[in-house]
């Protein structure tokens, strides 16, 4: 008691409820008018004599001494050097109830509950060290990921070139603030990962676009000079194709003649469905200048948070310097547990059933919308989790997105992944997060409102 009458006393002096001058009324008239005993009181007039908040001489009493009131606080507000940033360029989770073709999720549906539990508890039976983890990651988890391209991808490299991140981001952000001198010429795809090229952007490097056809990002001779290219060859993103291995060689070529660095992004590069594999420019790289960034949020799921890159011997000791100032280095748990996952098999094995599912998926929401042209066609259908449906001249991507809203049919275009010159009319389809029935009653619902459009216009010629 006497320590909450003390805190209300306090609180009264610092906010000049009590000025200075107030005379406290003595212990005892104070203890009968709160009804405590007059030990309550004296034992808090003595805390705050101690603190100074209160001031007791003989024969005056108890009284607030001068400056002992705080000012006024002034409203909460930044520095008036500091600008705020523009929102982060991701998606945020679903608001609304519908059919949401997402890009860049992953299904858990696939995931076996009886493995997942294991592979935690195996993790959970280690000893706990006190001690710093390698902020390159744990030697068996680097192996297990070497192991795991080298099956999945055609990768073949050394746990002494894996460095373990938390996913494709951090992994840029390591690349661009770590290897990259202040100012660099940055080339990206256009459309493209608005996310990466806010990193770039954010550590000050000046990004060029790096147009995209049918056969992936265009390098011809005109191509500029620049520090670093980063492309998605796999499955490029967001339209969704896959780069021809001539335009990889001369990419290489490229890189060689500018004495550049390459980020090869393989974000969902284990989904194929159908099409041949291409070999990664990792593969094809014969001086180290591509730094290969993969990851297990597609492959398992986001909620783990970690990927992983590949790179040279002359640079991965900058970057492990730049993870250990970062954060340190990953969780211990995450990766004996991911360890785990890897050196069984069930990862490959989830692979396998989530490739399944998707293929089943893609396979309802195709089947409708394949029979869309001449007004529609689909892009990026042979790997990848999502698809790029491309309008016809003359149909508003925007439009008929808010009018699929509407119905509770939610999509995205690619006017937030365009940085330089027109934006294409097309619609993003990602449908890792739905299942065949959801998928396809939202295509239904998108090529009846495409058939619908008001002045329809002419048949779509293909380039």
């Amino acid at each position: 008691m006497h320590a909450q009458l003390a805190k209300q006393v306090r609180e009264a002096v610092l906010s000049g409820t009590l000025p200075a001058g107030t005379r406290l009324p003595g212990s005892r008239r104070l203890a009968l008018h709160l009804g405590v005993t007059r030990g309550v009181v004296a034992d808090a007039y003595a805390a705050l004599v101690a603190d100074g908040t209160l001031a007791a001489t003989v024969g005056s009493g108890t009284r607030v001494p001068g400056g002992a009131a705080r000012p006024q606080a002034a409203l909460q507000r930044a520095p008036a050097w500091f600008t705020p940033p523009a929102p982060a360029p991701v998606d945020g989770p679903p608001g609304q109830p519908g059919v949401h073709f997402q890009v860049g999720v992953a299904t858990t549906a696939t995931l076996d509950q009886r493995v997942w539990r294991k592979a935690w508890a195996d993790a959970a039976r280690q000893p706990v060290s006190g001690d710093y983890a390698d902020p390159q990651g744990e030697a068996d988890l680097r192996a297990a990921l070497c192991a795991w391209t080298g099956r999945s991808r055609g990768l073949s490299t050394t746990a002494e070139h894996v460095l373990v991140t938390a996913g494709t981001l951090q992994a840029l952000n390591l690349i661009v603030r770590a290897l990259l001198p202040p100012g660099s010429a940055v080339l990206m795809e256009n459309p493209g990962y608005r996310a990466a090229r806010q990193v770039m952007l954010d550590a000050g490097h000046h990004v060029q676009p790096l147009s995209v056809d049918e056969d992936g990002a265009v390098v011809t001779a005109q191509t500029p000079p620049a520090r670093l290219v980063y492309v998605t060859p796999s499955h490029q993103f967001p339209l969704g194709v896959r780069m021809s291995l001539p335009r990889r060689l001369a990419l290489l070529e490229w890189a060689e003649r500018h004495d550049a660095l390459i980020v090869e992004d393989d974000y969902d590069g284990e989904f194929r469905y159908g099409a041949p594999p291409l070999p990664p420019l990792a593969s094809l790289d014969r001086s180290g200048r591509v730094l290969y960034l993969g990851t297990l949020s597609k492959a398992l799921t986001p909620a783990v948070r970690t990927g992983f890159l590949l790179a040279q011997g002359a640079l991965m000791p900058a970057l492990v310097r730049a993870r250990l100032l970062l954060d340190g280095g990953h969780p211990l748990p995450v990766q004996r547990a991911l360890t785990h996952l890897l050196i069984r098999g069930e990862v490959d094995r989830h692979v396998r059933r989530t490739r399944r599912w998707h293929a089943q998926v893609r396979g309802a929401l195709t089947r409708e919308l394949v029979g869309l042209a001449p007004l529609a066609h689909l892009g990026g259908i042979e790997a990848g989790l999502h698809l790029c449906l491309h309008l016809a001249p003359g149909l508003d991507a925007g439009a008929l997105t808010d009018r699929l809203a509407s119905r509770g049919i939610f999509v995205s275009t690619l006017a937030s992944h365009t940085f330089a010159g027109p934006e294409a009319q097309a619609l993003l389809l990602g449908y890792a997060g739905l299942t065949a029935a959801q998928a396809r009653a939202g295509s239904q619902e998108i090529a009846r409102m495409v058939r619908a459009t008001p002045g329809c216009p002419a048949p779509y010629e293909q380039a």
